[in-house]
């Protein structure tokens, strides 16, 4: 375990670095943009957002998943898929360029028309980069990553940040995007130092869509879901309301998605390494949702209690009810994490089908909760949002206990102290940011309080997650499998 434990955690503090140094600076780039635009100039570029994250979906179509996974991968395994990947990116911006005026009309909006064309181009360039990300992935390698998603984000970022002061508007937030994409696989191709061979085999590429084309389908379920609320936000609603949303999103994503796509990187390729040793495989996947639990839960219902002062300090009052809405999502995508580790261990054991089953069972339930809150407004989406992703929970520990014997009753034992921790807190912070009229010191007290709450109570009750934390600070590894951290 001392080995791969070191590997876990190295994979995991570099992949940590790689999402959150991105994430932050994405965070502070929308933070001064968001007192250049307006709500509206935001709400239209969300409006295309479910466009450009179904195309990605389509691109890889669970290759990259399934090249990590294929332990005797090979030269023509990974060009094959490579020139799969630029075929049907190009595909994809020629038929949304196509579709450009349908889009504007759809959504009553003229402007969309020339920015669809010029957004779209993000397909073709996140095309060239799926091998060399994946490949990365496989020797767990995220310092890489890291250096190269940050060199983009920052780039873009100031061209984004000055063209908005130029008052280019909307277009700012267009060209942001696309320089990062852009730069983002240009420092991949550097990084990786892959380049493809003249090859392509339609045996290695049957080999590879037999695994991949089920997690694809299920990503592009998944994909179309999620990004299904923007569209009929900014179809049913204003332009405004949705660029509250988007930000609220945005706010919320930070801690969630990114940890959610931190134990995701690290955890999936580890597992794969221990996919044939069932007892093995279930006690790291037991500490790994433990200590997901222990980290994401508090960042969550911290970032719920501090939504209003964290709104006003950092967008301005004009954004107050963006506020509402992230107190809402941060109660949803707490759970994305778990969601994410259980459907890790269904792709590690091969049960992409299942994997598939999924997400039809639990996107059925989420469409019929969304048509129900629509005629209620966003509120109601987003309270609508918390029982679709309890609901996911329940489907999802059901097909992992019923496979390798961890379902929903000894996941919420794991998860439970966590989750017990971060609802007193949350009405700890909540109680005392109510007492302060001054925006700036409601923060730094919520944001202080909520801390030194959660890790009191963890420390007075004995939390083993803390023990473990604590152990990995000092140790920079795992504990050996089985051991238990020391108490003192």
């Amino acid at each position: 375990m001392g080995r791969l434990g070191h590997k876990t955690l190295k994979g995991t503090v570099w992949s940590a670095v790689d999402r959150f140094s991105v994430q932050c600076v994405a965070f502070a780039v929308t933070i001064v943009m968001a007192n250049l635009l307006t709500p509206g100039e935001f709400g239209l570029v969300g409006m295309l957002a479910v466009f450009i994250a179904v195309s990605q979906s389509l691109i890889d179509c669970g290759f990259s998943q399934a090249l990590i996974r294929k332990q005797d991968r090979n030269s023509t395994d990974t060009s094959t898929v490579f020139y799969f990947n630029i075929a049907v990116g190009v595909v994809l911006y020629l038929i949304m360029y196509a579709a450009a005026p349908l889009i504007a009309r759809f959504y009553r909006q003229p402007q969309l028309d020339s920015l669809v064309k010029v957004l779209g181009l993000v397909m073709v360039f996140n095309s060239l980069a799926v091998v060399q990300r994946a490949l990365l992935t496989v020797r767990v390698d995220f310092r890489s990553q890291a250096k190269a998603s940050l060199s983009a984000a920052v780039i873009s970022g100031i061209i984004g940040i000055t063209l908005a002061r130029l008052g280019y508007g909307v277009w700012s937030l267009v060209y942001q995007q696309l320089t990062s994409s852009m730069l983002n696989t240009l420092f991949l191709w550097l990084v990786a130092r892959w380049r493809p061979s003249a090859q392509f085999s339609w045996k290695s590429f049957r080999e590879l869509f037999s695994f991949g084309s089920r997690l694809a389908v299920a990503g592009l379920i998944d994909t179309l879901y999620k990004q299904g609320w923007p569209l009929v936000i900014g179809r049913f609603f204003s332009a405004g309301t949705l660029g509250y949303y988007s930000n609220a999103q945005r706010f919320a994503d930070l801690p969630s998605s990114n940890f959610t796509g931190i134990f995701q990187r690290v955890t999936y390729p580890v597992l794969c390494t221990i996919q044939n040793d069932r007892e093995r495989l279930i006690s790291a996947y037991s500490r790994c949702i433990r200590i997901a639990a222990f980290c994401i839960f508090p960042l969550m219902g911290g970032l719920a209690g501090v939504a209003r002062p964290l709104i006003h300090v950092s967008l301005g009052e004009q954004w107050t009810f963006a506020a509402v809405l992230l107190s809402l999502l941060c109660a949803q995508m707490m759970w994305y994490p778990i969601h994410a580790l259980n459907l890790n261990l269904l792709q590690v054991t091969g049960r992409s089908g299942v994997f598939l089953k999924l997400e039809i069972y639990k996107k059925i339930a989420g469409v019929a909760i969304l048509c129900v809150t629509v005629p209620f407004g966003i509120i109601a989406m987003c309270c609508g949002g918390i029982a679709t992703s309890l609901v996911a929970l329940c489907i999802n520990t059901g097909a992992t206990g019923r496979l390798v014997g961890m379902g929903l009753r000894q996941q919420l034992k794991d998860i439970l102290p966590s989750l017990l921790y971060t609802i007193s807190m949350w009405v700890v912070i909540s109680c005392v940011i109510h007492l302060i009229a001054n925006d700036v010191v409601a923060l730094i007290v919520g944001i202080a309080t909520g801390v030194l709450w959660y890790l009191a109570l963890a420390r007075v009750t004995g939390s083993s997650d803390l023990r473990t934390l604590i152990y990995i600070a000092r140790h920079r590894t795992l504990p050996p499998a089985g051991a238990q951290p020391d108490k003192k």
